[in-house]
C-alpha cells in the first residue's frame, strides 16, 4: 500500500493537470470547463489508486485480482460525460473536442494514479498544444474553405447532376445544391450551383470546367461564406 502522503500527492497532482486543460476549455465558455476536467482527472486518479492498491488486504494464495479492471472501466465509463458535452446546433455538431479532452483527461488521471508522472505531464502538454496551439491553424484552414455560390446561364435542360459529375469529376462531390430556373429567353435556364468547403483553387477549377461546356455561358461567383 502507498503511504498516505503519496496518495494525497497523486490526487493533488491529478487535480493540477486537470485544471490546466480545464482552464483552456473554460476560456472558450464550454459547459465542461475547469471544475469538470479537474473532477474527471481526480476521479480517474482515485479509481487507478483503488484498482492498484485497494484490495491488498484480501489477496492470498487462493485470491487473484486483476488490478486493471477498475481502471479499465474509467475509459468506457467516461463516455457519458463526453456525450453530455456534445450538442447539435443548426445542423452542426458541437462539443466533440471537449468530449475528447474529457476522455484524454481521464487517461491523464489514470497515469497520475499509477505514478507515471512523466507520462502524465507529457500528455497534458501535448493535449494543451492540440487544444490551444493547433486551433488557430484549424480556423485558418476552415476560413480558406468556404461555401460558394456560382451563377450561370445554360441551354434549357442542359445542366443536371449527371452532367456536373462528368464535367467536374471528383470535385462534383463538393456540389451540395443545384437549382435550375427558367430563364429569359425561354430556351435558357438560370442555374445556381452551391459548392461546400471550396478553396479558391477549387472554385477556379470548377469555373474553368463549367466554362468548357458548350451549353454554358456567363459563369460567375455570387457569394462566399465561411
Amino acid at each position: 500500500m502507498l503511504p498516505d502522503t503519496q496518495l494525497v500527492l497523486r490526487l493533488l497532482f491529478a487535480a493540477l493537470l486537470g485544471s490546466v486543460i480545464g482552464i483552456e476549455r473554460e476560456r472558450l465558455s464550454w459547459t465542461a470547463g475547469l471544475r469538470t476536467h479537474m473532477l474527471v482527472c481526480v476521479g480517474s486518479c482515485l479509481a487507478m489508486i483503488v484498482s492498484a492498491y485497494g484490495f491488498g488486504d484480501v489477496l492470498g494464495p487462493h485470491v487473484i485480482l486483476d488490478p486493471s479492471r477498475i481502471a479499465a472501466q474509467v475509459v468506457s465509463g467516461i463516455g457519458f460525460l463526453g456525450a453530455g458535452s456534445i450538442i447539435l446546433r443548426n445542423e452542426v455538431v458541437k462539443g466533440l473536442t471537449t468530449a475528447a479532452s474529457l476522455w484524454a483527461v481521464a487517461a491523464v488521471g489514470l497515469a497520475a494514479g499509477g505514478g507515471l508522472y512523466v507520462a502524465a505531464i507529457a500528455a497534458t502538454a501535448i493535449i494543451m498544444i492540440i487544444l490551444a496551439g493547433i486551433k488557430p491553424l484549424e480556423e485558418r484552414y476552415h476560413r480558406s474553405r468556404q461555401t460558394v455560390e456560382l451563377k450561370l446561364k445554360a441551354a434549357h435542360g442542359a445542366v443536371s447532376i449527371a452532367v456536373l459529375e462528368v464535367a467536374l469529376g471528383a470535385r462534383s462531390a463538393q456540389v451540395t445544391r443545384l437549382v435550375v430556373c427558367p430563364g429569359d429567353p425561354p430556351d435558357q435556364d438560370d442555374v445556381t450551383i452551391t459548392l461546400a468547403k471550396a478553396s479558391a483553387r477549387d472554385v477556379a477549377s470548377v469555373v474553368e470546367a463549367l466554362g468548357t461546356l458548350a451549353t454554358v455561358s456567363g459563369v460567375s461567383q455570387t457569394s462566399a461564406t465561411g
